[in-house]
Formats: structure tokens, C-alpha cells, sequence
């Protein structure tokens, strides 16, 4: 009973920041309640038994992360923005594509339920512990979407200078 209770109180915690994240008007509380987002991440990866990725949460984006959000956000200029409308125009995209989202949810807990063909079994994972088994999983099974991930992030990197190099010339 209190595994499930942890669970619940976890998974709420997340939705709802995830929530508050996206929809505050001031920017810095939208960093402070991400921070929040992150911390129960890293609580629910504890509760998992995933000790490596509970670490790496809290180093990478509970630390890392939001320092680089909170020099974003005092280099821009947000006044401006702060006191523009929100959400009026593409409230309707928003909602489809929320919809979509959900439905993909749906799926995947569907999948879930259904079972995985369970070859990582709390023995093999004791025996071989979780770094190596993620880089196992990692290096094998998901290669392809890992090489995908690092040309996004590549073209992201790229994107963040040409940007930042336009400014500079102006």
C-alpha cells in the first residue's frame, strides 16, 4: 500500500508542475517550479532503484540545466512578452496536439500493461548493475534514435551560435 501511495503522490507531483511550468506568466517561477519537476523526477528514479539516474537528474538538470535557464532568462529581455496575451491565437493547435499527445499516452501505457519480453530480470540487473545494463540498452537497442538525438542536439548547438552570432553583428 505505501509503494502505491509514494507512486501516486510522485506522479501527480510531476503532472502538476509539469503544468505550472508551461503555464505561468512569470518566467522565473516557471525555472523555480521546473526545479520542483526535477527533484521528484530524481525522487521517483530513487524509487525505482535507478540510483545512477536519480544522480544524474539532479546533477544534470536540477544543477546544470537551470543555471543555463536562469542565464537565459536574464539576458533576454521578457518584460515585453510578460505583457503580451498568451495562449489566444493557437489555443486550438494546442488543443489537438495535446489530444494527439494523450492518445500516444494512452498507447504507451497500453504497451506497458500489455508487458515487455522481460530479458532484464532483478538478477541479470544485480549481476550486471544499472550503468552497464543502460549502456547495453543504449548502445544496442537504441542506437539509431541515440544517433538521431545527438544530430538534433548538434543542429540545436549550431542553431544557438548562428543566432547568437546574428546578435552580435546588429
Amino acid at each position: 500500500m505505501i509503494p502505491q501511495v509514494i507512486f501516486g503522490y510522485l506522479s501527480v507531483v510531476i503532472v502538476l508542475t509539469s503544468i505550472l511550468v508551461v503555464t505561468r506568466k512569470n518566467v522565473v517561477h516557471s525555472v523555480l517550479w521546473m526545479l520542483v519537476l526535477f527533484l521528484h523526477i530524481a525522487a521517483l528514479f530513487l524509487f525505482l532503484n535507478a540510483e545512477f539516474l536519480a544522480a544524474i537528474q539532479i546533477i544534470i538538470y536540477a544543477g546544470a540545466m537551470l543555471v543555463l535557464y536562469l542565464f537565459v532568462v536574464m539576458l533576454l529581455n521578457l518584460r515585453q512578452e510578460e505583457l503580451l496575451p498568451r495562449f489566444t491565437v493557437f489555443w486550438p493547435l494546442g488543443f489537438l496536439l495535446a489530444a494527439g499527445l494523450l492518445s500516444l499516452l494512452g498507447l504507451t501505457a497500453r504497451a506497458i500493461i500489455r508487458g515487455p519480453s522481460n530479458i532484464y530480470t532483478a538478477d541479470v540487473i544485480k549481476q550486471t548493475g544499472h550503468l552497464g545494463l543502460i549502456g547495453r540498452v543504449l548502445y544496442t537497442e537504441y542506437l539509431f534514435p541515440f544517433e538521431v538525438l545527438s544530430v538534433v542536439l548538434l543542429v540545436a548547438i549550431v542553431g544557438a551560435i548562428v543566432i547568437a552570432k546574428k546578435r552580435l553583428k546588429s
